[in-house]
């Protein structure tokens, strides 16, 4: 990244970026993206287009490297694709044959970033919009300006055992417009690896969705990392993460990777918004509701639907009493689900609920824009948090979980598989 740009070179580079944010950059099936992509462009653009490709390189680089700790080197050692390479030749190679698409989106990342803060500044003067480029160009975008310091700790700390009583899991998502999600992976990507901890992040425009295992320590030091952080400081609080017992032996490996959507709904985010969920209600208030709504069902009087919005197997070991389980393998059927049973639907007061909420945004916005319920509500932080305020409350049986644990216990109730009411009213 150079330290200055000459009055010029911002000019040539504002051409690029601007042109190159109009180019088609969704075909994934090129033999070579990158040398597809540099041709669509002129002569003059091509020497911007290497400033982009070079910066993306050497980012994609350094998410590879390896703790010298983990393998008691002094020297940078890097990892990928299940291989450890211990010089930058052949780092580089590997990067350079076998992550072309990569790198080819990382590219078409930073260039469009630059072509969004120069777009915005078209008002300014001619040396404000200068400064305003300098400013982007000179400001630290690499990932290891985003790590927590961890010298202060032992590396046996930080890794921690690997007994399920000496970790934690750690459960959250946010929910916010995010402009470069392939930075924000490459971030989290180096991040996890800098504090040894496996899982799964899906990241997208529309926000972040992350499980991940590892020591106390670790975990604490990611949710600081995670509320100091501007992208998401606005957004998220310390509440937001459900922890439960484990580590990183949960997870037998770390997956961080750009998606549509943070949660596999399978419409698209433009379509259906998670600016327009269900009314949240806190576990305490949830808590309410369903007592009201058992009271109410046993006389027959209820105009409440208590709606479990998981996959068959998991309500299967635990749910709600007098719950609606859908019959659905996975969260993208539940879309079919209620299109199909829309008149189960109207006119009810409708409690939604799922593990940790995520679901719930956008289900429960998806009920919603059909525009047959009376009311629809969720249950904020899912049944994650719900079981820590009241674990002997009214959901009984077990908690399932996307992991080796399989499942959670918080109280001694077990559950059969018939006792949901109209699993499958179709």
């Amino acid at each position: 990244m150079p330290s200055s740009t000459s009055p010029d070179r911002e000019d040539d580079l504002e051409a690029c970026v601007l042109r190159f944010s109009d180019l088609d950059l969704k075909d994934t099936g090129l033999i070579d993206p990158s040398s597809h992509l540099k041709a669509q462009l002129d002569h003059s653009t091509k020497k911007k287009y290497s400033f982009g490709k070079k910066k993306a390189f050497a980012l994609f680089v350094k998410t590879k490297e390896v703790p010298a700790s983990a393998f008691e080197c002094k020297e940078k050692w890097w990892k990928c694709c299940q291989q450890l390479f211990k010089d930058k030749i052949g780092i580089h190679r590997h990067v350079a044959t076998q992550h072309a698409d990569e790198i080819c989106h990382q590219t078409a990342s930073i260039l469009k970033q630059l072509a969004v803060t120069l777009s915005s500044s078209k008002s300014l003067k001619s040396s404000d919009k200068r400064d305003l480029l300098k400013e982007y160009l000179t400001h630290d975008h690499d990932v290891s300006a985003w790590l927590p310091d961890t010298s202060c700790f032992s590396p046996d700390k930080l890794i921690g055992g690997q007994g399920i009583d000496e970790g934690e899991v750690l459960l959250y998502y946010c929910y916010c417009d995010l402009e470069d999600p392939h930075w924000i992976c490459a971030w989290q990507t180096a991040l996890c690896r800098h504090l040894h901890l496996t899982g799964k992040v899906r990241i997208a425009t529309e926000g972040i969705n992350g499980t991940v295992g590892g020591s106390k320590l670790a975990t604490k030091l990611y949710v600081e990392v995670m509320l100091s952080c501007p992208l998401f400081k606005d957004y998220l609080c310390k509440d937001d993460f459900k922890t439960s017992k484990g580590g990183a032996h949960c997870f037998p490996e770390l997956r961080v990777g750009v998606f549509e959507e943070i949660v596999p709904m399978g419409i698209s985010p433009n379509m259906i918004s998670y600016k327009k969920p269900g009314i949240h209600l806190s576990p305490g208030e949830f808590h309410k509701e369903v007592e009201k709504f058992l009271t109410l069902a046993s006389q027959e009087q209820s105009d409440t639907i208590l709606l479990d919005c998981r996959n068959f197997y998991e309500s299967k070991i635990g749910r709600f009493q007098g719950c609606l389980a859908p019959d659905i393998r996975k969260f993208s059927y539940f879309p079919s689900y209620v299109d199909k049973n829309l008149e189960l639907f109207r006119d009810k007061r409708v409690l939604m609920y799922c593990t940790g909420g995520i679901r719930c945004e956008r289900g429960s916005a998806y009920l919603k824009a059909k525009g047959v319920c009376k009311e629809v509500f969720q249950l904020k932080g899912g049944i994650h948090k719900y079981l820590e305020e009241f674990p002997d409350g009214f959901y009984k049986g077990k908690l399932f979980v996307f992991d080796e644990r399989y499942a959670l216990s918080y109280n001694s109730d077990v559950v059969s598989g018939g006792s949901a009411q109209n699993q499958n009213p179709n």
